[in-house]
C-alpha cells in the first residue's frame, strides 16, 4: 500500500512525525508532502496569487509552499504522477477538529481533496487540554492508538467523496475508553473570542482565541464522544447540498 502523508502544522510538525510513525506500521512505502509553514486555519484555500514552490528533504519527503490543499495537489499531480498514493493520511493536527471547526481546517480539507481526487482519505487530530501548550502538545493517545482505529477502516470498502475525521482525546493511553463512531456536532465561539492588542507602534491588532464555546446539544456527536475520553470517528460527505430544501427552493421558482 502507498501512502501519502499531509497536515496543516507545517512539514517540522511533531504531529507529522506521529503520523509517519502510524502510517509505518501499515507499509513501508511513505511518501510525505505538507507545507512548509503552518497552515492552520487555511481550510481548503488553493494558492492562486503567486507561484508555489516544491522542496525535497529526502527521499519521498517534500515540503510545498503553500496550503495543505497545495501539498495535496501538487503531491498528486506532481511529485506521485506516476506513483498515486492508496492511502492520505493528514495530520496528525496539534488540536481538536470537531463539530463546524472542520470548515476552518487545513488537516480536514487536504484530506477533502484527496477525497475529491478519488482517494480514500483519512484526518487525524490530537487534541490538547489547554491553550498555550505549543510543541509540548503530548501526542501518546494518537500514538498508541492510530493503527487501531486505522486497520478496520482499511478493511472497509471506500465510499467515493466522503472521508474519515478521527479526533484522539487529552488522555494518557491507557486512559483512553475506546473508540465511538459519532456524528458531527456544533459549538459555538460566541464570536466574542477576539482578542485586542496595540503594537509597538501604536496600531491595533486583532487575534482570535478560542474560548466561550456552546456545544451541541444532546449526547451523540464528536464533542461528547471526545469528552467522555473516547476517540471519535466521523464519517464526512463532500456533497453539501441541504436536500430537504431542494423540494421548497423548486416551487419558489415555479419548477
Amino acid at each position: 500500500m502507498r501512502i501519502l502523508l499531509t497536515n496543516d502544522d507545517g512539514v517540522n510538525a511533531p504531529g507529522l512525525k506521529v503520523l509517519e510513525q502510524i502510517a509505518r506500521t501499515i507499509s513501508d512505502d511513505v511518501w510525505i508532502v505538507a507545507p512548509a509553514e503552518e497552515n492552520s486555519g487555511a481550510g481548503h484555500s488553493l494558492t492562486l496569487t503567486r507561484p508555489v514552490r516544491i522542496r525535497q528533504h529526502g527521499d519521498k519527503h517534500y515540503s510545498v509552499s503553500g496550503t495543505p490543499t497545495d501539498s495535496v495537489m501538487l503531491g498528486l499531480g506532481v511529485i506521485m504522477k506516476d506513483a498515486k498514493p492508496d492511502l492520505i493520511l493528514s495530520g496528525v493536527n496539534r488540536g481538536a477538529n470537531l463539530g463546524d471547526d472542520i470548515t476552518y481546517s487545513g488537516t480536514v480539507s487536504a484530506a477533502m481533496e484527496g477525497a475529491l481526487a478519488g482517494v480514500r482519505s483519512i484526518a487525524m487530530s490530537q487534541v490538547y487540554s489547554k491553550e498555550g501548550m505549543a510543541d509540548s502538545v503530548p501526542f501518546s493517545a494518537a500514538e498508541a492508538w492510530g493503527e487501531r482505529v486505522l486497520r478496520p477502516l482499511l478493511d472497509m470498502p471506500a465510499t467515493p467523496r466522503t472521508l474519515i475525521n478521527i479526533n484522539f482525546p487529552a488522555l494518557l493511553p491507557q486512559d483512553v475508553k475506546g473508540i465511538q463512531v459519532a456524528r458531527q456536532g456544533f459549538h459555538d465561539y460566541s464570536r466574542g473570542s477576539i482578542v485586542k492588542g496595540t503594537d509597538p507602534r501604536g496600531y491595533d491588532y486583532y487575534w482570535f482565541g478560542l474560548h466561550g464555546m456552546v456545544h451541541t446539544s444532546g449526547h451523540d456527536t464528536d464533542l461528547e464522544v471526545i469528552e467522555d475520553g473516547y476517540i471519535a470517528v466521523t464519517p464526512l460527505q463532500l456533497d453539501l447540498t441541504h436536500r430537504e430544501s431542494l423540494a421548497a427552493l423548486h416551487q419558489a421558482y415555479g419548477g
